[in-house]
């Protein structure tokens, strides 16, 4: 294999992740990040094309001789950017515009849950709030209401009671979440530990990865409102050893489905489970790589991530033996003053040397970017400062360690990550 040039699209703590990943392959040259971050800029290059432009992405790629592209946030996959670069030769990872849409419609989802047997909550999509309002009033169960489309991890509300559900049904139908909201699903509420399952898929087979736990809620104890994550750990002990049994119920069905309807399901699937006291229950499906889960599932991959995406791309990934270091890894993000609401941006950030000095931790940016030579906030998870050790405890010491270098105006960081696997243990 020739020294390749690969380019990751996206510009947040899970691309700095990958670029950091690729940068170790011995099959790996040059590394491009688009848009990139602050973190990103340290060890590839930057290109100043937002993640969500197809033809200049396209364009780029073409230009540049780009011989492997990752995309990384949702938007750009439900976009086809990886159905156009493929339609210029260029290898891409990632799933088609067509089963992107596991991800793009909740409402489509749930209906694909239905139809190929996953085990998911009660459930139904609305396209106007009357009906919404209506079926609301009838039923005897608690919801969740969700926006269908795509809401940056932000568009799900879970209401005390039907009052709220029918406030947050307005909401979304008023345009809350903008044009994510044009269609609501309204879904049975279910209690239970959740976990996110993560699978390399090459159309037809898949190899699972260690589960995660991602912490939502902004606030220690799990309190305050939902943000795109504000930590997670892996392997969470809850699902690791029936994380094969679950793949099984979660991931299997999913690559059988797509693949009867003629549209294989290459790329990265991400189940989000909740386990109940009466069994597994899917609650979501990302197209994606997570993000915080890709802080700490990267750094236990043993194996060459080019080698795992060649062998999803070429269809022979049941023929590849994929390594996983031992132990555990944790990460923690530091977020801006006010989020997931409103907050400031371009505070200076210090201490990022002396974290990533600490042993075994590593500094992903996420919400930032270099002004005048110095490193600035300018997104709302700014940084997740990730650990990795023998034990859950060793490597969320580690992080916290990390954490502790680091300083801006406004830093708001979780200090209860891994609690409850932490608390059975």
């Amino acid at each position: 294999m020739t020294a390749l040039k690969v380019l990751v699209v996206g510009g947040g703590g899970r691309e700095h992740a990958l670029c950091w990943k690729f940068a170790q392959s011995v099959h790996v040259h040059t590394v491009f990040a688009a848009p990139g971050n602050g973190g990103t800029a340290a060890i590839a290059t930057n290109v100043p094309i937002s993640d969500g432009d197809v033809p200049a992405l396209v364009r780029f790629a073409q230009r540049e001789g780009i011989d492997l592209v990752f995309v990384g946030p949702e938007v750009p996959l439900v976009a086809g950017l990886v159905d156009a670069l493929q339609a210029v030769g260029i290898r891409a990872f990632g799933p088609s515009a067509t089963c992107a849409r596991l991800e793009g419609s909740k409402a489509f989802s749930k209906a694909f849950m239905d139809r190929t047997g996953v085990p998911t909550a009660r459930w139904r999509a609305f396209t106007n709030e009357a009906s919404a309002l209506a079926w609301l009033a009838e039923i005897d169960f608690p919801v969740v209401v969700k926006a269908s489309g795509l809401a940056a991890g932000k568009g799900v509300v879970m209401p005390a009671n039907k009052d709220e559900a029918a406030a947050a049904v307005r909401e979304m139908f008023d345009g809350a979440f903008g044009d994510a909201g044009h269609e609501v699903v309204l879904e049975e509420l279910l209690i239970g530990e959740e976990a996110s399952l993560l699978a390399f898929c090459d159309g037809a087979d898949y190899v699972v990865m260690p589960p995660a736990q991602d912490h939502k809620r902004v606030g220690e104890g799990d309190t305050g409102p939902n943000t795109g994550g504000m930590g997670a750990y892996a392997p969470a002990p809850i699902a690791s050893e029936q994380r094969h049994a679950l793949a099984e119920l979660a991931i299997r069905p999913i690559l059988e489905g797509f693949l009867s309807d003629g549209t294989p399901y290459t790329g990265i699937l991400y189940a989000g489970l909740m386990l109940t006291a009466g069994g597994l229950r899917v609650l979501e499906y990302n197209c994606r790589f997570g993000d915080p889960e890709t802080q700490v599932i990267l750094p236990l991959l043993a194996t060459d991530l080019v080698d795992v995406i060649d062998a999803c791309l070429d269809h022979r990934l049941g023929q590849l033996k994929v390594d996983w270091h031992p132990g555990s890894a944790a990460t923690v993000v530091c977020a801006s003053e006010g989020y997931p609401g409103s907050y400031p941006k371009g505070r200076a950030i210090t201490g990022l040397d002396a974290a990533n000095a600490v042993h075994d931790v590593t500094v992903f940016h996420a919400g930032t970017k270099v002004d005048g030579g110095h490193v600035v906030t300018s997104g709302g998870r700014v940084l997740t400062v990730t650990g990795v050790g023998s034990s859950l405890r060793d490597a969320l010491a580690h992080a916290y360690a990390g954490v502790d270098k680091i300083h801006f105006q406004g830093l708001h960081a979780r200090r209860d990550i891994g609690h409850r696997a932490l608390k059975e243990s």
